[in-house]
């Protein structure tokens, strides 16, 4: 097999796996969320500015798809600076990512997911300053994301301050 052909299919690979990543949050944290909304998140208090539950995943599947081809374009980058701080970080907030689902909805935890919320922000927020050093478009790719959270951090500040 040439190397160039050799070379796309990893690429098609690492494409593949840096998509599948950010959708393993999303089926972890989507675990807890299905069983919770039809009952106790219909039971809470909620601000004015609440989405439809139907508007969640349409986003939110953008949003993993924008995460996946930022990570796709970081480990694809030439640079030869050391990525691991930057995947560290992709993979702390991907984690907090699910952790949220699992404290909001599975826990009903409702103030300890604004702190986790609250820290899922801020490694959005380095992921995005680390992947700008070895991709600008895997950065801006991460905008709509971190102004969701910003987004959805309000929404859950409001919910616990509605609810406790």
């Amino acid at each position: 097999m040439p190397k160039l052909q050799k070379k796309k299919q990893f690429s098609i690979f690492k494409l593949l796996a840096s998509l599948l990543l950010p959708f393993i949050a999303a089926v972890i944290g989507s675990l807890f969320t299905f069983s919770a909304i039809p009952s106790w998140y219909q039971t809470l208090h909620k601000p004015i500015f609440t989405p439809p539950n139907g508007i969640f995943g349409p986003v939110w599947t953008i949003l993993y798809i924008l995460m996946g081809i930022s990570f796709f374009l970081v480990w694809q980058s030439k640079n030869k600076k050391n990525k691991l701080p930057a995947y560290y970080l992709f993979f702390i907030q991907l984690i907090l990512n699910a952790l949220w689902s699992i404290i909001f909805f599975g826990l009903h935890a409702l103030f300890s997911s604004v702190i986790c919320i609250l820290a899922l922000w801020m490694f959005i927020f380095l992921t995005i300053l680390f992947f700008y050093k070895f991709s600008k478009t895997a950065s801006v790719l991460l905008i709509p994301y971190i102004c969701w959270v910003s987004f959805a951090s309000l929404l859950t500040f409001f919910i616990y301050s509605l609810n406790k």
